[in-house]
C-alpha cells in the first residue's frame, strides 16, 4: 500500500513536470470578444487569426482560438485592422480587441503619380485639407512593371525592376500611416506586358497562333495559368509584408475580345472558374498577413445575369474578397442602364441604381461595396468635364447606399478640392453624427 502511494505521488510530480516543461501557451486558448470602439456594441462576424488557425466571432462579438501564439490579428468589414499581443498562460487567456470604425475615402496614384515628388505631394496636401483619408497607390501598373524593389526573382527576370519609382516602400508606407492615411496596394494582373513579352508562352493568342494585343498594343496573359496566378500573388503577399493595409486585384478578368485562344477552352464556366479560382488562392495565401482584399470588377457586371464574356460573375465573387470595388465611371455605360440611356447626365443614379442592383443580386451588406467613381473628362457621350457637382452627386449615391467609403479615379493624377468636404467642414459633420456637435 504504501508503495502504491509513493508510486502514484512520484506519477503526479512527473506529470507535474512535464506540464510545467512546456512551452507556457502549448496547452492554453485564447477567448475574447470584438467591440466597436466607438460605439461599444460587438462586432459579429470578425476574422480573428492566430498563427495559421482562423475562426469568426459570432453575434455576440466572441471568439475560442486555441492553439499556440502569443498575437492575435483581427479585420472586420468597415473597421481597420487590429492586433493584440499576451502574455500566454496554461489556463485561458481572455482579450478584449477595440475595432475602430473606417471608411476609406480614396484617390489614385499611378505608377508615375507615386514617384513623381510634385503630383504626390499635392495628392497628400488635399488628404490634409478634405475628407480623404486614403490611397490607391500602383504596385503593378498596366503595364507590368513593378513600383519599387521586390525580391521576386521572376520579376527582375523579365524586366519589371527596369525603372523602380519607390526607392523605400515600408519608409513610404510608415510615413502615410503616421499621417493616418489607409494604403491600398492596386495589382493589374492578367494585362501584363512585360510578362507577355518576356514569356509568349503565357500570353493569349490570336487564332492563326500570333501574341494577342489590345487597343493600346498592350500584351495580356492567359487568365487559366497557374504560373501566371502565382506572380501575381507573390506580389500580393510581399505587398502585404511592406505594410499595406489592403490589396486590390485590377484586370482580374479576361479581355472584352471574341476570338481569342486560351490553354483552355472559352466558355463562361471555365472563365468564371478561372477568376474565382485565382481570388480564392489569394485570400489563401493571404490570410496569414491579416490584410483586406478587393477586386476591381466592371461596372455592367452588376446589370448582366452572365460573366459579361470576361469571367467576372458577381454572385460568384462575394467569397471570394472582402471588398467588392465596381467601377461605376458613368463614361463607362456606353449603352446606359434601364431608364436612364445617358449616364454622365445622371451620375448619381448610375451609381445609386449600380449598387443596388449588386446588392439585390449579391445579398451582402452594402458595407461590402466600395466603388470606384468618375474625376476624368467623358469620353464616350458629350466630353463634359466631371467637376464638382458630377464628382459630389457620385459621393452622395455611394453614401446613402451605406458603401465601405469610395474611391477617386483620374489617370492624369490630376485632382481638386471640388466635390469634396473640407476637412473642417467634415469634421463638423462627424461630430454631429455622433452625437457631440
Amino acid at each position: 500500500m504504501a508503495m502504491n502511494k509513493g508510486f502514484r505521488r512520484f506519477s503526479l510530480c512527473l506529470m507535474v513536470l512535464v506540464f510545467l516543461s512546456l512551452p507556457v501557451y502549448a496547452m492554453g486558448y485564447v477567448t475574447g470578444r470584438a467591440i466597436d470602439s466607438v460605439t461599444q456594441r460587438p462586432v459579429s462576424g470578425a476574422f480573428v487569426t492566430m498563427s495559421s488557425e482562423m475562426v469568426q466571432t459570432d453575434e455576440n462579438g466572441r471568439f475560442t482560438l486555441k492553439g499556440a501564439g502569443n498575437k492575435i490579428t483581427v479585420k472586420a468589414y468597415g473597421y481597420m485592422r487590429a492586433e493584440r499581443t499576451f502574455t500566454p498562460s496554461v489556463f485561458a487567456n481572455s482579450v478584449e480587441i477595440r475595432l475602430k470604425p473606417f471608411k476609406p475615402k480614396a484617390l489614385y496614384l499611378t505608377f508615375y503619380g507615386i514617384g513623381d515628388r510634385t503630383l504626390r505631394e499635392s495628392a497628400l496636401r488635399l488628404i490634409d485639407e478634405t475628407e480623404l483619408n486614403a490611397l490607391v497607390i500602383d504596385v503593378k501598373g498596366d503595364k507590368g512593371v513593378i513600383t519599387y524593389k521586390t525580391s521576386i526573382p521572376l520579376a527582375s527576370e523579365i524586366g519589371a525592376q527596369k525603372l523602380i519609382i519607390v526607392k523605400d516602400i515600408r519608409g513610404l508606407i510608415k510615413s502615410l500611416k503616421e499621417r493616418g492615411i489607409y494604403t491600398i496596394a492596386r495589382i493589374v494582373v492578367f494585362k501584363d506586358n512585360t510578362l507577355g513579352a518576356a514569356r509568349p508562352d503565357l500570353t493569349i493568342r490570336m487564332q492563326d497562333g500570333s501574341v494577342w494585343r489590345d487597343r493600346e498594343n498592350l500584351i495580356w496573359v492567359d487568365p487559366f495559368r497557374k504560373e501566371v496566378w502565382d506572380y501575381n500573388i507573390n506580389i500580393a503577399v510581399e505587398a502585404a509584408q511592406n505594410g499595406f493595409d489592403e490589396i486590390q486585384f485590377d484586370y482580374v478578368r479576361f479581355p472584352d475580345k471574341t476570338g481569342l485562344k486560351f490553354s483552355m477552352p472559352n466558355t463562361e464556366g471555365n472563365r468564371v472558374e478561372a477568376i474565382t479560382g485565382f481570388l480564392t488562392e489569394a485570400r489563401r495565401r493571404l490570410a496569414p498577413y491579416n490584410v483586406f482584399l478587393a477586386a476591381d470588377i466592371f461596372g455592367y457586371v452588376a446589370w448582366n445575369l452572365n460573366d459579361t464574356q470576361i469571367g467576372q460573375r458577381i454572385e460568384n465573387l462575394v467569397s471570394c474578397v472582402d471588398y467588392i470595388s465596381l467601377m461605376l465611371y458613368p463614361s463607362g455605360f456606353q449603352f446606359g442602364i434601364p431608364g436612364y440611356r445617358n449616364p454622365v447626365a445622371n451620375p448619381y443614379k448610375i451609381v445609386s441604381l449600380s449598387l443596388k442592383k449588386s446588392q439585390e443580386r449579391t445579398q451582402i451588406p452594402s458595407i461590402r461595396f466600395r466603388p470606384w467613381l468618375q474625376a476624368f473628362r467623358d469620353y464616350a457621350f458629350d466630353r463634359r468635364h466631371f467637376t464638382g457637382h458630377e464628382i459630389r452627386e457620385q459621393i452622395k449615391a455611394a453614401e446613402e447606399f451605406g458603401s465601405n467609403g469610395w474611391m477617386i479615379w483620374n489617370p492624369r493624377n490630376v485632382y481638386s478640392p471640388d466635390g469634396l468636404k473640407r476637412k473642417s467642414t467634415f469634421s463638423k459633420d462627424r461630430a454631429k453624427a455622433n452625437g457631440s456637435g
